[in-house]
């Protein structure tokens, strides 16, 4: 009975869920306070069996002090940061999409006036319906975990957590890339069900069935393709500029230096080695190559030096849209990049950073809250950070079909897209 004594020993705890508060015939429920207090019993405290945790026990900042919540905090703000600002290439290349199916024009009829006579009436204009195709954009999604336990934020101080950070930002990057790039160089069509139906998601004009819309006296036939081979082990002047050239198969689109384009040619560091000792009149070459502002002109004479220190402007800008430039050879401006794999070479026209006119559109979701690369918090509403992951949900596809050329250097008359960016590796 020493145990019913309440009033001389401390009083117990119980978590509520082990209170059986329903009343028996002849006996009193451990739930009466009176009952309670007899033994010494504090009821009506939640947790069960499991326990619960008091404030000091829960991790709230990391070694080093840093505030967890306050970590969250700046992480969504870097993020905002993030989505608000695109690497320079992949900026230049792409545009955001904003339905998720577009018809493109394809022509319509055109009509001529005829001679007039004294006596007869003009002949009427009738036309017929305008011809359009539907192309659709891929869509998907892609997560990575970033799993912040509370032993390991104990121990870790802030740089060993923003290292996480700073990998799954890289990660999204190099994902968004490839995807972007391998819209490009493959060149087979893809399928995307949108709305429960199948539409394609085109490359390149890629010698399907399309007949591209005619530009003034070009009037285009079917199969037709942007995906070129040199026929030679290696580059040559005429496989950029010429009959037949990557710059002829944008030009008959419309996209040309006349038309207002900027056309970019981006090269591997293999095929810049070469296109460097381009000189007008030197085998089929129709221009000089022209180094860039800042760079030496290792292969000009002084003579060809003083020329263009007298005329501002000459020389091709050292930079553009944030992209370092190497030189220019005729229409195009050069830029050296190892993304591009060996033995291929990409031409394209572009509008400037972001612009519709750019070769890839990138779909993302209709919800607005849904775009970007997101932190999704983990399930404990105060702490998110923990357990907490990175989402990214979008889809690539080429709109503008006649606006990018891509040449793979090659005696083969077939052109391969590089593995690194075949779709079937992503």
């Amino acid at each position: 009975m020493q145990l019913l004594r309440a009033e001389k020993r401390s009083k117990l705890i119980l978590p509520s869920l082990a209170i059986d508060s329903e009343k028996r015939e002849g006996h009193r429920s451990i739930a009466d306070p009176a009952v309670a207090k007899l033994l010494g019993i504090m009821p009506e405290i939640s947790g069960g069996a499991r326990g619960f945790n008091q404030h000091g026990d829960i991790i709230t900042r990391t070694a080093d002090g840093r505030d967890l919540n306050q970590l969250w905090n700046d992480y969504q703000q870097a993020l905002a940061a993030y989505n608000g600002s695109r690497d320079a290439l992949t900026a230049v290349l792409t545009f955001g999409v904003t339905n998720v199916i577009e018809d493109v024009f394809q022509g319509g009829d055109t009509a001529d006036f005829e001679r007039a006579s004294e006596f007869g009436v003009p002949v009427g204009v009738r036309a017929a319906a305008p011809t359009y195709f539907s192309l659709g954009f891929h869509f998907g999604w892609w997560d990575l975990a970033v799993r912040y336990s509370w032993q390991f934020l104990a121990d870790a101080d802030q740089r060993q957590v923003d290292i996480l950070v700073d990998m799954a930002m890289e990660a999204d990057n190099r994902l968004m890339f490839n995807h972007i790039m391998s819209a490009i160089f493959d060149d087979d069509t893809r399928v995307a069900k949108i709305e429960g139906q199948n539409y394609n998601v085109f490359p390149l004009y890629n010698a399907d069935s399309t007949v591209p819309p005619r530009y003034k006296s070009t009037v285009h036939t079917a199969p037709h393709t942007h995906y070129l081979t040199s026929g030679a082990a290696t580059v040559d002047p005429g496989d950029l500029t010429g009959t037949g050239s990557m710059y002829a198969h944008l030009a008959h689109h419309g996209y040309s230096w006349q038309e207002g384009s900027v056309l970019v040619l981006m090269v591997n560091s293999a095929q810049m080695a070469t296109i460097r000792t381009f000189r007008a009149g030197v085998a089929s070459a129709e221009y000089d190559f022209i180094t860039a502002e800042g760079s030496p002109p290792w292969a000009m004479t002084d003579d060809d030096i003083i020329n263009l220190l007298d005329r501002p402007g000459a020389a091709p800008p050292s930079s553009w849209n944030g992209l370092p430039v190497s030189g220019r050879y005729g229409p195009w401006l050069i830029i050296e990049d190892d993304a591009i794999p060996a033995g291929y070479m990409l031409g394209f026209a572009s509008g400037g950073t972001l612009n519709a006119r750019n070769l890839v559109g990138i779909r993302e979701h209709a919800n607005t809250g849904l775009r970007g690369l997101r932190l999704v918090r983990g399930p404990i509403p105060d702490y998110p950070i923990i357990n907490s992951y990175y989402q990214r949900g979008f889809g690539t596809g080429i709109r503008q079909r006649g606006a990018g050329v891509v040449m793979q250097v090659t005696v083969s008359g077939t052109y391969t897209e590089p593995a690194a960016y075949d779709q079937a590796n992503l």
